[in-house]
């Protein structure tokens, strides 16, 4: 197994759309964070108020400091709402974002984007190509002032205005963006009004995928169908009994060898199947305690 992992927490839904192949390339401003890629303009108080020639590059590297260049005395500056919407809005028709991260297995990442634990958590290897030119997000106490002279330089690196507060550190967030034009346009609009584009993602990035603690029988006998043919691992969340995380009940090792294993948490998936696997589930449920108390979701 690969050991450079990124992760994405997602609905069964949107599971099923990446194993067909497709992963959605996301405008920043449909992003749940209003301070994204938002970032302050310092401007001199008697700059004028319209629209700036901009350009952005989505695959140079963060520049080592955002400081002030040569300008007016600070005294002397104000910050420029107009010209922060403006980059917003720019990247909004040009740059599609997908968002992962460094953590597997994240108690709030699986609420808020896991359709609170009921959906599942793709591992892929960070090293594939599809996954060129990462983004890490930087998590910084106060919101980067950043002086209108660095705008008008030259094109400006994506990767510096990734930069969150601290309170999403949980996140570990790393991005990989790819300009609109690249991507595809799909015939939906998501519910802030966005178009959905997607580009396509090969399924040997795909390492393995961990379904959660809530995912209910019907979806978990799914997700096995679906990944039974393939190499991907297979794990099942469950409520750790030692503090506050999860341990993962192994389903299908990642690698050509498909066999599944079987405990009291994962015999429901293969408990309605005519098989030497599904005699041996239906044993195990009427004869362990522990299953009588786990998977409730039918």
């Amino acid at each position: 197994m690969p050991k450079n992992l990124l992760h994405k927490y997602v609905t069964i839904a949107t599971l099923k759309r990446i194993l067909e192949g497709t992963i959605r390339m996301t405008q920043p401003g449909a992003f749940n964070d209003p301070f994204e890629l938002l970032p302050e303009i310092v401007v001199p108080r008697d700059h004028p108020e319209g629209p700036l020639p901009l350009s952005f590059d989505i695959r140079a590297p963060r520049r080592q400091s955002n400081a002030p260049v040569s300008g007016p005395p600070l005294d002397d500056c104000t910050s420029s709402d107009f010209i922060s919407r403006q980059i917003l809005d720019d990247l909004n028709q040009h740059v599609g974002i997908l968002c992962l991260s460094r953590s597997p297995n994240s108690i709030l990442m699986w609420s808020h984007y896991a359709d609170q634990y009921q959906g599942a958590v793709i591992s892929f290897n960070a090293d594939h190509e599809f996954f060129v030119d990462q983004i890490g997000v930087e998590y910084v106490t106060d919101r980067p002032k950043i002086p209108i002279e660095t705008y008008k330089s030259g094109p400006i690196p994506l990767a510096d205005l990734c930069n969150k507060s601290k309170e999403w550190w949980y996140e570990q967030e790393v991005r990989i963006a790819r300009l609109l034009k690249d991507c595809k346009k799909t015939a939906h609009v998501d519910g802030r009004g966005f178009s959905v584009f997607t580009a396509d993602v090969p399924r040997d990035a795909i390492v393995s995928i961990a379904l959660g603690e809530r995912t209910s029988i019907a979806q978990q006998r799914e997700m096995y169908t679906l990944i039974k043919p393939t190499t991907i691992g297979l794990t099942l969340s469950a409520v750790d009994n030692v503090g506050f995380g999860f341990r993962q009940e192994r389903i299908l090792f990642q690698g050509p060898h498909r066999n599944p294993m079987i405990s009291p948490r994962t015999a429901h998936i293969f408990s309605d199947t005519n098989t030497v696997f599904g005699q041996l589930a239906r044993e195990l449920i009427r004869v362990h305690p522990a299953s009588a108390i786990v998977n409730k979701i039918a």
